[in-house]
């Protein structure tokens, strides 16, 4: 990547006709935003924690195509890919299982979160996304265990009533777009009726994304990587080598979803007010297209098929907000049931017999909050109690004779489970005109349960159990010292327990790499300082710049391991070596995250981000980089916003990740790196919309405008090239 990093783009967006004035004025108000990520909505101004937001403004201006890449194209934090449908945030070295995931405020993580890459954010339709807080640093005092790296918050649309609405009845919104780069064709409705005491609103997305296709222009004095010479062909049983008619195409990577949500609410009275949220979401097979990459010494490829079958999200959820409950406090209950199917379809090239391991996920929750006042300070409580229950299976089918028969499971087989049960407490308050300080606590235990009944390895013990006890707390304090300066630091401890993906898995990681359970794994904690300095010049400048350092203990990492006295194992028809998760002594993570945003007119916004990390782990055989450490990137542009138009010029940009920066553990995916690391990368877009009526806006632009080669950190996908896109957005 050039040093001088050059200038970039910008931005436009406007909102129609159909937008409120307060939409319409271009300022930084940051005293008016209000955030959901500490259960009760609060002034951002003061929040201790870092915390960026993307408006449902953004995400209809910038034609995401998922969940994932709304996240991936914020330029605060960063997006690993294995397969085009999918995508991993990573927040300051943090991903997967060390990061939360809500939806309405629900935990989405559950026991097979894993530690490697994670794709089930894009379960959640863009198009039902209302707002996007992500909450940066730990958060594991309100939100419990999972939240090492931060929580990422995705509030979805809510049914309206008639006050809400100005006395419309029904309103609703329809939205569509197409795009060049994968032939993609995306359709949204959703309709909302209103009534006096109750609301209801329905939504309906479809998504139907073809291959993609890669930029061609080599990527500065880079070497070209990552075509798609050839692919896999099966007729009548047979696998065959095929040429691919143009090898910028990557073969086998669309796929489509289809997601429904309802939601209704009762306002029972002035105090009361009762809400059920339903949503579901479903796929097509998507492949897994690293995999479907994958050389053998003889140049054969190693899969003909590597699915991930149907990822199906089924969330039911019942809330209680009640007024002045007891002891002056406000409530909010929430009883949810959430049901989770994944599965992974593999075979071999030239093999018959195909394995199907299949993953079901219950997850029952009861959470409570509580807020209420103990002199002039805000005091929030309450607590959470979690089950989650695991039926994991294997299936075997020979494509030629469909005979059917047993296969190894990807987790235990038997009666997998886990229980937390947690209280928390937090204090904030003001200690003079400009300064605040706040406090928080959680305490619980925790219990995980793992039966094998198909013992295919010869493990030395068929049950894992653990039983824990967890506890976190923060401090933290902001002053603002006067009307353009806010300076605030906070110190957090958080914690991560073991779940069944980390204890009990049987799994390969890698091809030739044999990951099996390890019953000792501890829980793995830390310890985070961050300070964040923040000046304003009015409601024209913002300049943000968040100092932070994170401390590990009893880390988990993945590393070579012994079972029956032995440091290797047959599995699926190789001699494969034997590695575990285990705690690997500590760890440190050190970096910076910096944040422009200036109107040089009242219509022209220039704006920027940086990020920078980076992580070392330390064990009684010395140093090594810790995974999941992006190298820099950021985002910078210039925007124009008027009330028919707006306009967005931006350049996205990314570090080299040297090969010596890379984990030994191969969760940063190496092998499908060029020989000398990820090559940095810049892209400029231009985006912009166009109100043409009062209710209705019209969207376009192209990404990737120079058409470059490149793919992100730690990814087994090229990203796409060139892409024109085309959109509409329509309300009644």
């Amino acid at each position: 990547m050039k040093k001088t990093i050059i200038l970039m783009v910008c931005i436009c967006s406007l909102a129609g006709f159909s937008q409120t004035k307060k939409d319409t004025i271009n300022s930084i108000g940051l005293d008016e935003v209000v955030v959901s990520t500490q259960r009760f909505a609060k002034p951002k101004r003061k929040i201790t924690q870092q915390i960026e937001s993307i408006s449902k403004k953004e995400i209809d201006f910038n034609n995401f195509q998922s969940s994932a890449d709304v996240l991936g194209n914020s330029g605060t934090l960063a997006v690993q890919k294995s397969q085009q449908g999918g995508g991993s945030p990573i927040i300051r070295g943090f991903e997967s299982s060390r990061i939360l995931l809500l939806v309405d405020g629900i935990r989405m993580n559950n026991l097979i979160y894993r530690a490697g890459h994670l794709q089930n954010i894009v379960t959640v339709d863009k198009n039902m996304i209302e707002n996007v807080d992500v909450l940066f640093g730990p958060s594991s005092t309100i939100h419990g265990s999972d939240a090492l790296g931060g929580a990422i918050y995705l509030q979805t649309k809510n049914a309206k009533l008639l006050s809400d609405t100005d006395n419309k009845k029904f309103s609703g919104t329809v939205l569509t777009s197409y795009n060049s780069v994968n032939q993609g064709k995306s359709g949204h409705l959703d309709f909302n009726f209103a009534g006096q005491k109750w609301g209801s609103l329905t939504s309906f997305s479809y998504n139907d994304y073809g291959d993609l296709k890669m930029g061609k222009h080599k990527n500065g004095s880079n070497d070209f990587f990552g075509e798609r010479p050839f692919y896999v062909v099966t007729n009548d049983g047979v696998d065959t080598k095929v040429a691919n008619d143009d090898k910028y195409v990557q073969k086998f990577s669309g796929y489509k979803q289809y997601d429904f949500m309802q939601k209704i609410i009762f306002q029972q009275n002035n105090r009361t007010r009762h809400s059920l949220n339903l949503q579901y979401s479903t796929t097509s097979d998507i492949p897994r297209y690293d995999r479907l990459t994958d050389l053998g010494s003889n140049g054969k490829f190693k899969s003909a098929v590597w699915n991930y079958g149907p990822q199906k999200r089924l969330l039911s959820a019942y809330k209680l907000d009640k007024k002045k409950v007891f002891l002056n406090s406000d409530m909010n209950l929430v009883a949810s049931y959430q049901n989770i199917e994944e599965s992974r379809i593999t075979r071999n090239f030239g093999n018959p017999t195909q394995s199907s391991r299949i993953e079901k996920v219950s997850i029952f929750a009861i959470n409570s909050d509580f807020k209420t006042k103990i002199g002039n300070g805000d005091f929030i409580y309450g607590a959470d109690v979690y089950y989650d229950d695991l039926n994991s299976s294997g299936i075997k089918k020979n494509i030629l004779t469909n005979a059917e028969g047993i296969a190894d499971s990807r987790y235990p087989d038997g009666k997998n489970n886990t229980f937390r049960a947690e209280g928390f407490a937090s204090y904030s308050n003001d200690i003079n005109k400009t300064a605040s300080y706040n406090a928080s606590v959680r305490a619980g235990y925790t219990a995980l349960n793992s039966e094998i009944s198909t013992n295919f390895l010869n493990l030395p013990y068929t049950n894992v159990s653990q039983k824990n006890f967890t506890y976190s707390g923060a401090v933290g304090i902001v002053n603002n010292a006067s009307e353009n300066t806010k300076i605030a630091f906070n110190l957090a401890s958080a914690f991560r327990v073991p779940n069944i993906d980390d204890l009990a898995k049987i799994f390969e990681s890698a091809a030739g790499t044999l990951i099996v359970p390890n019953k000792d794994l501890k829980p793995e904690k830390s310890v985070t300082a961050d300070l964040s300095i923040t000046f304003w010049e009015g409601k024209r400048f913002q300049f943000e710049n968040v100092f932070y350092y994170t401390r590990l203990y009893d880390a988990i990492v993945t590393a070579p391991f012994m079972l029956n006295g032995q440091s290797s194992i047959s599995y699926a028809g190789a001699n494969s070596p034997i590695y575990a998760n285990q705690n690997q002594g500590k760890g440190s993570i050190v970096g910076i995250s910096s944040t422009l945003r200036s109107y040089i007119t009242k219509s022209f916004l220039f704006y920027g981000t940086f990020n920078f990390t980076n992580g070392r782990a330390q064990n009684s055989k010395g140093e090594f980089p810790l995974d999941h450490i992006a190298p820099f990137y950021g985002k910078t542009g210039f925007k124009y916003e008027s009330k028919r138009v707006n306009l967005d010029l931006y350049m996205l940009y990314n570090g080299k990740k040297e090969l010596s920066n890379y984990s030994p553990s191969g969760e940063d995916n190496l092998q499908y790196a060029p020989k000398n690391g990820m090559p940095s990368w810049e892209t400029y877009n231009l985006k912009g919309s166009l109100s043409l009526l009062e209710q209705f806006t019209l969207y376009s632009g192209i990404e990737n405008i120079l058409d470059t080669q490149y793919r992100t950190f730690a990814s087994g996908i090229n990203a796409g090239g060139r892409n024109i896109y085309l959109g509409g957005k329509y309300n009644f």
